[in-house]
């Protein structure tokens, strides 16, 4: 789903150029015409779609900086970025004091405007992670905080609330990869229990003979290799919930105690003479059907009666694949930071061929591949060049990976002088096609003296012929050639070049 862009501009010609460039750059687009619309959009039902406002400063009435200034008591601030005249440059900076992240001078480029919304979008996702990490460490983690926009998943969220309400056993079933956890952690962080301790633990990872110890404690000498007393998994969530995953790997003689422990509020460290109370929330999580577990006599069916009391089911991706692009959005912007890139998002085609996969491996496998994707990416854009795994799975889309270039054949011997321009085998001409496919057009390789130019003399050439090819769109320039507009610009005053005016 694109992100969407809400405009605040009293002038309505201006206000119409705005959201035809941005429509053109991929944004959904909504409108107010002056503070008080604006501030109603932002206070309204659907208020969580709009991604960022673009605020015009000077307004009749509600002007920008009152805006600015109600924004801070609502509960979700989209990032800001404000319209000002060349005469008020002095109120954008106080504009961008009072909580804007960038100002634009009117009337601005198209191009000025497309780096700002993007830079502001990525520092929001960027800011949004830093908040997920945040509350998942002080186990505040709510439903409002998971990528989860999809109708498939408002069911869940839901369904998730009510039963962080109580104090309910919760069973979450879905495949391998679709974010149980992070379920769990929403359950925990909207109920009492919130900032209490978090305890996961993985019952397919735990060796058989160690399940009771780790699950409920050792008294020191209780077998051979117990020099110490421990702890175990439902003593550290005393208080708090304890989040048992792939809870139909456990082994049935714990299954036994495990009961128990549910039933009477106690468990029986290894070893230990007397029963400890405990006080724990349990949420348990499954990839497999229990029921079939049952039937074949690898799951008790009491425990799965006492387990399976509220029920949630998480959908696979491919069930909703609405949610692809903003998941990519916030893995693209994680990982960019990380890996110290600069990264503004998926290309048009690559983004469609990303929402058609099935995604088997659910939001592990999409993470993954974004997270290669970032690692191969030269561009700022990632394009269909850098998810070669998932196209060649996608009927209508294909990367063709060029072949190695076969070896050079050793230098032949050269016998008697040699003539620098005179060899038949040397080309005197970069010949490059015209769009009609039979003309081309040429870049000499060799001088008039029948030395090869420099470099950088056939680099100023194939610039001026870019530039004359795409009509000096600098963006697409810089694009085919494959370097940076910054550096564009700086190649072209050298050779004495002057950009056009887009």
């Amino acid at each position: 789903m694109p992100k969407c862009v809400l405009i605040v501009d009293d002038d309505p010609t201006h206000r119409r150029i705005l959201e035809e460039i941005t429509k053109r750059f991929g944004y959904e687009v909504q409108s107010a015409d002056g503070g008080e619309a604006a501030l109603a959009a932002l206070q309204a039902g659907n208020a969580g779609d709009i991604a960022l406002v673009l605020l015009d400063l000077v307004m009749p009435g509600t002007d920008g900086m009152a805006v600015l200034s109600a924004m801070r008591s609502l509960p979700r601030k989209p990032p800001v970025i404000v319209q000002t005249a060349n005469g008020s440059i002095d109120a954008a900076i106080g504009a961008m004091r009072a909580g804007a992240v960038d100002f634009v001078v009117k009337p601005v480029s198209p191009e000025r405007l497309e780096v700002s919304i993007k830079n502001a979008l990525k520092i929001e996702a960027l800011a949004g992670e830093i908040n997920r990490m945040k509350a998942t460490a002080d186990g505040r983690l709510g439903f409002s905080d998971l990528i989860a926009g999809s109708e498939a998943m408002a069911r869940v969220i839901e369904v998730g609330r009510r039963a962080a309400s109580s104090n309910i056993p919760v069973l979450i079933e879905g495949e391998s990869g679709v974010g149980k956890e992070l379920i769990a952690r929403a359950i925990q962080g909207e109920g009492s229990r919130r900032a209490k301790p978090f305890v996961t633990v993985n019952c397919g990872a735990i060796p058989e003979n160690l399940v009771e110890s780790i699950l409920f404690g050792h008294e020191r000498g209780s077998f051979t290799g117990a020099t110490e007393k421990r702890i175990g998994k439902f003593t550290e969530a005393d208080g708090g919930t304890l989040f048992l995953d792939e809870i139909g790997e456990l082994p049935l003689n714990a299954q036994v105690k495990l009961l128990r422990a549910l039933q009477d509020g106690e468990i029986d460290p290894v070893g230990a003479k007397q029963p400890v109370k405990v006080d724990i929330r349990l949420i348990s999580a499954t990839n497999q059907d229990l029921i079939k577990l049952v039937q074949e006599g690898r799951f008790r069916e009491d425990l799965y009666y006492r387990l399976n009391v509220f029920p949630i089911w998480v959908p696979p991706l491919r069930e909703r694949l609405t949610d692809v692009p903003e998941l990519i959005r916030h893995f693209a912007a994680r990982f960019a930071a990380e890996e110290g890139k600069h990264i503004d998002g998926v290309d048009a085609e690559a983004g469609a061929m990303l929402q058609r996969y099935s995604w088997p491996g659910n939001i592990r496998q999409l993470e993954n591949t974004v997270f290669r994707a970032v690692v191969l990416a030269d561009t700022p854009m990632l394009t269909l060049s850098e998810f070669p795994q998932i196209a060649a799975h996608v009927e209508g889309y294909a990367v063709t990976v060029p072949p190695a270039p076969a070896p050079k054949d050793p230098m032949p011997r050269i016998e008697g002088p040699v003539v620098l321009g005179q060899s038949t085998d040397t080309p005197k001409t970069i010949h490059v096609p015209t769009r009609n496919g039979k003309d081309s057009v040429g870049i000499p390789a060799l001088g008039a003296n029948g030395d090869i130019r420099s470099l950088e003399a056939v680099e100023a050439d194939m610039i001026r012929l870019a530039f004359g090819r795409y009509r000096g769109r600098m963006t697409e320039i810089a694009k085919r050639l494959g370097i940076g507009r910054s550096t564009l610009y700086r190649k072209m005053r050298e050779i004495g070049l002057e950009a056009r005016a887009n």
